[in-house]
């Protein structure tokens, strides 16, 4: 399936969500008579990091129009916005979400360039594919000034069977390179996405950030970054934090998914939590794309989403 085209919101089986409620007056007078350090930083209101959520993500609440989607995300106080299909859109209704998003103090995570899921093509010398994606790359440019976005995503093809992996790995370099050579005048930078393997995409050539870091120092562009998929990463490799830590001078954004399940945080096993403040006191100002599914569905499977990303977002700063 095109990375573009995943739907991360079809309703799921229902889980049971804990809620913490306060048992005496007396000291939830005082705490709101004393906010805490969390509470000062956002507990309420805007969150302390950039979560994005998709276009429909929310549609149960806000409907279908894109516009009314953004003004929802706002008023529950997300302050950035994703699109996988952005290129796909018509380029009127491009310029009006950067419009509404500019309106509201939005940012704009990385929408799909590329991803290829079924051949091998990045990892190649092809000279027909090299030609598609330079054009490819001079399309998501125009589409990064009509909507005064930065980032765009390329997902590059599967492992070839016919070459050993060294030299896949750099043709993979030189082909970014070409990319990164129309980028990186424009001011936009490109995201590579490791996934993968056992749930989702077999046979992909780039599966881990150590992997990604290697191509990204290589190719030596401030155009060129990585989108640490936490999900993905969980499943391939896990130690999310430290190769955060080892990586970061090379990512550019992040996806959110919890493990197994992909759903919101909170239904699986990584402590997001703990990464959310990890990355808040490095100093983290860029986008986490809310690139999963829900435990429930209807309306009342998008509140427990967002409240989900409350009690994520409730660290201590």
């Amino acid at each position: 399936m095109n990375h573009s085209q995943r739907n991360f919101h079809q309703d799921q089986p229902s889980v049971t969500r804990r809620t913490f409620l306060g048992t005496a007056a007396a000291a939830a007078l005082a705490a709101s008579a004393m906010p805490s350090k969390t509470q000062a930083a956002g507990a309420s209101g805007k969150f302390k990091l950039k979560y994005a959520p998709s276009l429909g993500q929310f549609e149960g609440h806000a409907g279908k129009d894109p516009i009314d989607q953004l003004k929802f995300m706002a008023d529950e106080g997300f302050s950035a916005m994703f699109d996988n299909g952005l290129m796909g859109r018509p380029p009127e209704l491009q310029k009006k979400i950067a419009q509404e998003m500019d309106r509201l103090g939005m940012m704009m995570g990385p929408y799909v360039m590329y991803a290829e899921f079924g051949k091998a093509t990045f990892v190649t010398q092809d000279k027909e594919f090299q030609d598609y994606i330079v054009g490819r790359t001079k399309e998501a440019v125009e589409v990064a000034k009509r909507t005064n976005s930065k980032w765009t995503l390329i997902a590059p093809g599967c492992i070839s069977q016919r070459m050993e992996m060294d030299y896949q790995t750099a043709n993979l370099i030189d082909n970014v390179r070409r990319c990164v050579e129309i980028a990186e005048p424009a001011g936009v930078v490109i995201v590579l996405e490791p996934l993968n393997w056992w749930r989702d995409h077999p046979g992909l050539f780039l599966q881990k950030i150590p992997q990604a870091y290697l191509v990204c120092r290589a190719v030596n562009s401030p155009s060129c970054k990585i989108v640490d998929d936490l999900y993905h990463q969980q499943i391939t490799e896990g130690n999310l934090i430290p190769n955060i830590d080892m990586a970061w001078s090379e990512i550019g954004a992040f996806h959110l998914g919890d493990n197994p399940g992909r759903r919101e945080p909170g239904t699986g096993e990584i402590n997001y939590k703990n990464i959310f403040r990890h990355i808040y006191r490095k100093g983290y100002q860029g986008v986490l794309c809310m690139e999963h599914g829900r435990s429930r569905g209807g309306k009342e499977g998008e509140r427990a989403v967002i409240d989900a990303y409350r009690a994520c977002d409730d660290f201590e700063v």
